[in-house]
């Protein structure tokens, strides 16, 4: 019988994701367990986790407990995945969560061969503007560079005698070193908001990361001693490619739009989109379209339309046949380039509050 393996650095992609919570003994999101939740959670994008419970209690008893994510500066373009785990911290931060964004510079350097100046250099003038740019509160979150978080690099150090080469490689597939490196670290950044006070935490992020959470998870029940609270996560689907294929890759321009792009560009690609729309007007008409096949109408639901009561309007004109496929792109066109513009924007105006941003001193 095979492994089951997800490999956070490769481009092997989850296409069942019911199968993936079986798998690897996920939970199913409840958009019930947190008080108003936000669109992609409420919408089913975010489908999974672990231990939401304790995080969800956090929530309610106004008890301690904190969120974290990483960056990794290589190169000045991010995707709709990023916009979704930069919507989740901002959701936990607006219910109480200590907010932490490490820079993964040393990661970076280990696992993509970007050195340490260049990866600082494009996440203070790219990575963490957009990151605020997308509705992260800058003055609430604690930025930190791996490279100078010595407590992170000590304590990696002791993380590694928890873990066998083979365990590492029945998780993550292979033992290279410079993965194994990589991936030790990121416990450590996992759990770095504890070392000063044990709490709970939560880890937003894509399904194809949840190997570092289960390294993370493995380690501390290796040390209880040390008493860390199991890190919790929750796991949102990809957006997918506008071809129909299960995500937007940069390996296919052509129906993959980056954050930023030239919104002519994505104009231009949302228009070739496929479609759920029938062959002809009259078949349109009388059939309505196929939404389940409508790449446009899936990126309103995870991305362009906020507010549920237009996006069942829109849903309903559109599947009965009201609304056309081209009728629906424009919608979808004149939204794209609104937060286009916003974007470019909040970029600009973050850039220039980089000084005040709260980074972490190191001693």
């Amino acid at each position: 019988m095979p492994k089951k393996i997800i490999d956070p650095w490769g481009s092997g992609l989850v296409e069942d994701y019911e199968k993936i919570v079986k798998d690897f003994g996920l939970e199913d999101f409840n958009s019930k367990l947190f008080p108003k939740p936000n669109r992609i959670m409420r919408r089913n994008v975010v489908f999974a986790g672990r231990d939401l419970k304790i995080i969800s209690d956090a929530i309610k008893s106004r008890k301690k407990f904190y969120v974290l994510s990483g960056i990794m500066p290589t190169n000045e373009k991010i995707h709709f995945g990023t916009k979704m785990v930069v919507e989740n911290i901002r959701y936990f931060q607006e219910h109480g969560a200590e907010t932490y964004i490490l820079v993964a510079d040393l990661e970076a350097a280990s696992t993509r061969g970007v050195s340490l100046e260049k990866a600082r250099k494009m996440a203070l003038d790219f990575h963490i503007p957009a990151y605020v740019a997308l509705g992260l509160d800058a003055k609430k979150t604690n930025f930190y560079f791996q490279s100078e978080n010595k407590e992170v690099m000590n304590n990696a150090y002791e993380f590694a005698k928890k873990i066998t080469l083979n365990e590492f490689e029945a998780i993550y597939g292979n033992a290279d070193p410079g993965r194994i490196m990589g991936a030790i670290t990121q416990v450590a950044d996992i759990l770095y908001p504890q070392f000063k006070e044990r709490m709970p935490g939560i880890i937003p992020v894509g399904v194809d990361q949840d190997p570092h959470i289960r390294l993370a998870r493995d380690i501390v029940r290796r040390m209880k001693d040390k008493k860390f609270f199991l890190p919790s996560s929750i796991y949102h689907k990809y957006t997918p490619s506008l071809d129909g294929s299960l995500k937007m890759s940069k390996s296919k321009p052509e129906s993959c739009i980056e954050l930023p792009e030239d919104i002519n560009s994505v104009k231009k690609k949302i228009n070739r989109a496929l479609s759920g729309g029938r062959d002809t007007l009259e078949e349109h008409r009388k059939l309505g379209a196929v939404i389940e096949k409508d790449m446009v109408f899936e990126l309103m639901k995870q991305h362009l339309v906020e507010d549920d009561k237009e996006l069942d309007k829109i849903y309903k004109a559109y599947k009965s046949g009201k609304m056309t496929s081209g009728e629906l792109k424009e919608i979808a066109n004149k939204k794209m380039e609104k937060f286009m513009n916003e974007f470019n924007t909040g970029i600009e105006k973050a850039r220039k509050q980089i000084g005040r941003l709260k980074f972490v001193k190191f001693k």
